[in-house]
């Protein structure tokens, strides 16, 4: 109950100091659209080819994890308004399966605003166990550093990122209506294509020990 208490307070705090941030946010009205309407998302929009944007998020011990824990590695961002709603559970089982035939180095973790309670509810129900949510509940800086978050709702537009091992966003989508899937197939090769990369770099570059033995040898 002490656990729940402060936690509660930890949220209440935090969304306050995350309204105060959004005040001053650019506002896009010319991305998304529900049901035909548009909707206005508050942040800065990221380019592909741009250094991809740090942000906070919880998982659902609410242990703090940021961008820079996925560092080295591909990624694909899977970001969700709720996972309550039957298109962001289809979206989130969609990336759960596809990780089952992706290469090993990648990762895919879904982020939406949905309390990490709820995240973790989701997961066991639907068997999620091949990616990871984590919740942006607490600070609202994922939507905020990459333009996704939805105004005087706190919650996220839907959309996917694929981030390089160096931290180069090389694929963007934002679902323009935000009732609709994604391209999945889009997203998941050019996630494939950055493995494929990773592996080709890692195999040309030097083996600076192995040279240095050989240079030991031949004195």
């Amino acid at each position: 109950m002490k656990k729940l208490l402060a936690t509660s307070l930890i949220l209440l705090t935090s969304c306050s100091f995350a309204y105060d941030i959004q005040k001053n946010l650019p506002v896009n009205y010319d991305t998304v659209k529900a049901n035909g309407k548009p909707v206005a998302l508050l942040g800065n929009q990221i380019k592909v080819g741009q250094q991809a944007p740090d942000f906070r998020v919880v998982d659902d011990k609410f242990r703090v994890k940021t961008k820079h824990d996925f560092a080295g590695k591909p990624v694909l961002i899977s970001a969700v308004t709720s996972l309550d709603t039957g298109v962001c559970s289809l979206q989130t089982k969609r990336f759960n399966d596809a990780m089952e035939e992706l290469p090993q180095d990648v990762e895919i973790i879904t982020i939406s605003a949905d309390l990490p309670f709820a995240q973790k509810r989701f997961c066991q129900a639907e068997n999620i166990e091949r990616i990871t949510t984590y919740s942006d509940s607490v600070w609202r800086e994922f939507g905020m550093n990459y333009g996704l978050l939805i105004k005087d709702m706190g919650l996220l537009a839907r959309a996917v990122f694929v981030i390089s091992p160096d931290n180069e966003v090389v694929y963007k989508e934002i679902v323009s209506e935000l009732s609709e899937q994604p391209n999945y197939d889009a997203a998941l090769a050019a996630l494939i294509a950055i493995s494929e990369q990773n592996v080709i770099d890692s195999e040309s570059t030097p083996d600076t020990e192995s040279d240095n033995t050989k240079e030991d040898k031949n004195k």
